[in-house]
């Protein structure tokens, strides 16, 4: 067995294990980063954001070009199957791992593809995808395994009609009728990228609203959009059993209800990838999710052991886990690059896409917290119409006092883009944060970026 000495191991290459084991080496350490697949780049590149947000943007254009206008003069309506959309983000996919593979050499990060597991608190053995067994030794060592679907026990899921969020990127067909159980983030994108594709969808939801956590204007509109393109959502349902057909599926919920289709999507909550590590060896102890809790400066139990990203539950997102990877390695170097990272924007990547941060109107309602709301529709702004995209809307709530900007919730074309000018003036000290910035600054025409002042000039309209 070789052994090597590092200052930092970090378990993991995806967003988490690349943010600690680029910071832990501009601080001047010797790193070395183990992952379990031949590649790098995590689950992140390889079966979620950027396969499902691939997947997506096709879904997009294929949808645009079967109701623009414009292109009915060129040819009928085309419709794609899913193994043709799949291969588009399959080119994303490699490019991903080029650019990452290349972020590791420049920075002389060593890199060991294998399984990793902890022989004592400060070594850790890694069988080699060839058989070989190697064996890392670091005073300080970074879990950033990420997590994979969860999977309840009493469902087949060799089954060939039943997929989960990772083996759904196998299907080698395109479904008449999909069945999507759970209705979180990852269940209603797909919901999204399925019906676009014009597959009938069954959305099966466990409570009374998608994604509850949401502005709940925003929700509704989710909902809205979802049925408008043939998605049939069911609300406060839960599964009684699933029956495998040689020609499809049989979903069988405790309502009574029976529902068949071609397959199953399975999309009900996550479990961290933490019951290969050994754990037990080091007295770091997981939740009934296999999730590793830590502290504030994310260090676990054992006080050089440090874990982040989706292995330690909320708010499971590729932006958030970089920056708590970087941020667990800061605790380490002491560089002044630890934060704890609790001010995440949302980014739903459904059709249409929803983006927020900060707080929604029930929770100050609830905190009885004098604010007022500003909008702006995305059907009167230039450049939606230009680009043919009038869904959505922006929603800017403040302070009606102050002017402090509260929360900013955006549903619709570049959601996810559009959100971070708010979140740039919510981050500004003391009086800086208002939303007269957004009247007083001279935006762009046309832009999406635009909505801000409209929003802006609608909610001190209202102030009396």
């Amino acid at each position: 067995m070789a052994v090597y000495n590092y200052d930092v191991v970090v378990l993991g290459s995806g967003p988490a294990g690349e943010g600690a084991a680029m910071n832990a080496s501009k601080a001047g350490r010797k790193v070395a980063v183990v992952d379990s697949r031949p590649q790098v780049g995590g689950n992140s590149t390889h079966l979620g954001t950027i396969p499902s947000k691939a997947l997506r943007h096709s879904v997009r254009q294929i949808m645009q070009y079967n109701t623009n206008p414009l292109f009915r003069q060129i040819g009928e309506p085309r419709w794609f199957s899913f193994p043709d959309v799949l291969k588009s983000a399959e080119k994303v996919i490699s490019k991903q791992v080029t650019s990452r593979t290349g972020y590791y050499a420049r920075n002389r990060i060593d890199l060991f593809f294998g399984t990793a597991s902890f022989a004592d608190e400060s070594s850790v053995e890694v069988v080699c995808n060839n058989g070989v067994v190697e064996k890392l030794v670091a005073p300080q060592i970074i879990i950033a395994t990420g997590s994979r679907p969860y999977r309840p026990a009493d469902i087949d899921f060799s089954h060939p009609r039943v997929y989960d969020s990772d083996t759904i990127l196998t299907l080698s067909h395109t479904p008449r009728r999909l069945i999507i159980y759970g209705a979180g983030v990852i269940g209603s994108e797909y919901a999204s990228i399925f019906s676009g594709l014009g597959v009938l969808v069954d959305l099966i939801d466990n409570r009374d609203q998608l994604l509850s956590f949401l502005d709940a204007e925003i929700s509704d509109a989710l909902s809205y959009h979802l049925r408008n393109n043939n998605v049939l959502i069911r609300h406060n349902e839960e599964y009684e059993r699933i029956e495998g057909l040689d020609n499809g599926v049989v979903l069988h919920l405790k309502s009574g209800k029976k529902i068949k289709a071609d397959a199953l999507l399975w999309c009900n909550g996550r479990t961290g990838n933490t019951d290969k590590l050994g754990l037990e060896n080091i007295g770091v102890k997981v939740n009934s999710r296999g999730q590793v809790q830590v502290d504030e400066h994310y260090r676990t139990e054992a006080s050089n052991i440090y874990a982040a990203g989706d292995v330690i539950g909320w708010p499971a997102l590729a932006s958030a886990a970089y920056d708590q990877g970087r941020s667990a390695a800061g605790s380490i170097v002491q560089n002044d690059s630890w934060r704890f990272v609790d001010d995440v924007p949302t980014g739903i990547y459904t059709i249409p896409e929803i983006s927020s941060i900060g707080k929604n109107e029930r929770e100050l309602t609830q905190a009885k917290v004098p604010y007022e709301v500003g909008k702006a529709f995305f059907k009167g702004m230039a450049r939606a119409q230009i680009s043919g995209e009038p869904v959505g809307m922006l929603k800017i709530l403040f302070h009606r006092e102050t002017l402090q900007v509260l929360g900013v919730h955006c549903f619709g074309y570049q959601a996810s883009e559009i959100v971070h000018i708010g979140q740039a003036i919510m981050n500004q000290p003391g009086e800086a944060n208002t939303v007269k910035y957004f009247v007083n600054t001279t935006f762009n025409y046309p832009t999406m970026a635009e909505a801000y002042r409209v929003a802006a000039f609608d909610g001190l309209n209202r102030l009396f």
